[in-house]
């Protein structure tokens, strides 16, 4: 493959990776274009290296992935104005899909909200009734979102003006069943599962697939978190992934990662330009390594893994699962399991403290109007931010401080105007 050739099928691929759909207007005009003429290319490696669905069509690119583990930074949804899905937002984002009927092609949002209203009452502790304001703010975020993926076209009306009054405002919408179905394609039928793992990759094992796919979802891949059989492949398949995505591979004693020097090969750029709560998390591992170099942090032996599925699958509901079809999980080998790590841990308190002290050096106004009276608020939402990144790791009573953190260590703060934080990475 030509060298000009070359960079554009990686800047195909990274498209790819990085949108959760593709479009003739998403994520921006042009897209579309410079993905198509490589999709059948595409399409056969994506299979080989991941086992991966790409569905690819004149009017749209979507990368149906399979996993092989959940991680609680996956998948997660967010509205127009980035407010996260939570579980409500999400069950009507499902039941909206679900009311869809193929003989349709456009709806009101009226006879949308009848066709919900009766499935969602029918979920014991969800339930909609429209004079609760959450309820209505959850389907309009649920609706809205499909607006902005083009699985709802307006054709008439306004969402905003139901939201409103529902007893005066409507709008219509034109459905676009190619991409619904594109939006929705779970591993099995959900009514058939008996937990979450049913969603995940069950064939035959590939320990060199499952190393890539960590390579492309994770930020980094840490070799004290995943069985020694795949820390022994990661370098190797890094290498590959490097040639396929056109990034450069970071090595430490750690971990492995594919860094991306031109932040645009992530959702979550950083460090960058991203805002207070961008801004504050490069301050907070800052403090964090000075603690560390002054010897003020104890370290704390933790598994790699959590009781993330455990805790996703509380949530299953007891009934309208169809019992004679049932998948049940396969018990799980208790010795493939990585060994527990010790890792640097600070307290809730300490991160409460090294924040109320950059609010008394820099000045509340230095975190913008949402934040200079909230710091526990944007405390929460660094933190959170930190641990999407795997540059933390939540755990009960403080944070676990992953080694990829350290290459912040050298964040220096610069203050242009008191109004505005920027946050530059020194020189080496």
């Amino acid at each position: 493959m030509e060298a000009t050739e070359l960079g554009a099928y990686q800047n195909a691929v990274r498209q790819v990776l990085t949108r959760d759909l593709i479009t003739a207007s998403r994520p921006r005009p042009g897209v579309l274009e410079q993905v198509l003429p490589h999709a059948d290319q595409l399409v056969r490696d994506f299979r080989e290296l991941f086992g991966y669905q790409l569905i690819a069509t004149t009017h749209l690119v979507r990368l149906v992935r399979r996993l092989d583990g959940f991680d609680a930074t996956q998948g997660q949804l967010f509205s127009r104005n980035r407010r996260p899905f939570d579980r409500r937002r999400l069950a009507y984002l499902c039941l909206v899909l679900g009311s869809f009927q193929r003989s349709r092609v456009e709806i009101s949002l009226a006879d949308l909200v009848r066709s919900v209203v009766p499935a969602a009452n029918s979920v014991a502790g969800l339930g909609f009734e429209p004079t609760v304001a959450a309820h209505k703010a959850a389907l309009v975020d649920a609706v809205d979102w499909l607006v902005d993926h083009g699985a709802l076209r307006l054709s008439d009306g306004s969402l905003e003006s139901w939201a409103r009054d529902d007893s005066t405002g409507d709008a219509l919408y034109d459905i676009d069943h190619e991409i619904c179905a594109a939006l929705f394609k779970p591993a099995r039928p959900v009514q058939h599962l008996t937990s979450a793992s049913g969603l995940l990759h069950h064939g035959m094992p590939d320990p060199r697939r499952e190393a890539r796919r960590m390579l492309v979802e994770r930020p980094v891949v840490y070799y004290a978190e995943v069985r020694p059989e795949l820390a022994e492949l990661l370098p190797q398949v890094a290498d590959e992934l490097s040639r396929f995505t056109g990034l450069p591979v970071e090595r430490r004693a750690e971990g492995i990662m594919l860094a991306d020097p031109s932040g645009r090969f992530t959702d979550r750029p950083f460090p960058g330009q991203g805002g207070a709560v961008n801004r504050a998390a490069g301050l907070l591992l800052a403090k964090i390594a000075d603690l560390v170099e002054e010897g003020e942090l104890g370290r704390l032996g933790v598994a790699a893994s959590d009781d993330l599925l455990a805790r996703i699958d509380s949530a299953l509901p007891a009934d309208g699962i169809v019992t004679g079809l049932a998948w049940t999980p396969a018990e799980t080998d208790p010795a493939a399991e990585p060994e527990p790590h010790e890792y640097w841990f600070v307290e809730r308190t300490r991160l409460g403290r090294i924040v109320d002290e950059l609010y008394t050096d820099l000045g509340a106004a230095s975190f913008t109007s949402t934040w200079q009276a909230d710091p526990e608020g944007l405390l929460e939402a660094a933190v959170t931010f930190l641990n999407d990144l795997r540059l933390l790791r939540r755990v009960a009573g403080g944070v676990l401080v992953l080694p990829a953190a350290f290459r912040y260590r050298n964040i220096t703060l610069a203050l242009p105007d008191k109004a505005q934080l920027t946050l530059e990475e020194s020189p080496a």
